[in-house]
């Protein structure tokens, strides 16, 4: 599967985005979903994920702002960001793959998506 990450872009603190993971190739529906995210000089990281049951699993920092969602009509995954912090940004990703259960690694997933930058500016 293919996949294609965008909606990224400049925001102030306390405003919000929307990331959109869009699959080709494979049916989508299948698929566990996850994003992550990298800060400048850090590792990546975790931020949420989405099975194919529809069930949702969060970082304990993005909980209650964040909220992922899936479409498997039109083969998409979003992110939706609300009440963002100067400490969201980053480059996110999205990732998938074939799991019984969420993974929060990294290594779980073997598909990944080039990356979209968000910046939130204080």
């Amino acid at each position: 599967v293919q996949l294609q990450a965008s909606g990224g872009g400049l925001v102030q603190a306390g405003g919000s985005l929307r990331l959109s993971c869009a699959a080709s190739g494979r049916p989508f529906s299948r698929y566990t979903v996850g994003w992550f995210r990298q800060a400048p000089g850090k590792e990546r990281e975790f931020v949420a994920a989405i099975d194919r049951s529809g069930s949702t699993y969060y970082t304990d920092s993005v909980r209650g702002r964040f909220t992922i969602s899936r479409d498997n009509v039109a083969n998409t995954v979003y992110l939706q960001m609300d009440s963002l912090k100067p400490e969201d940004t980053a480059v996110y990703y999205c990732a998938a793959d074939l799991l019984i259960r969420i993974s929060t690694l990294t290594t779980g997933y073997g598909y990944w998506g080039q990356g979209t930058l968000v910046t939130v500016s204080s």
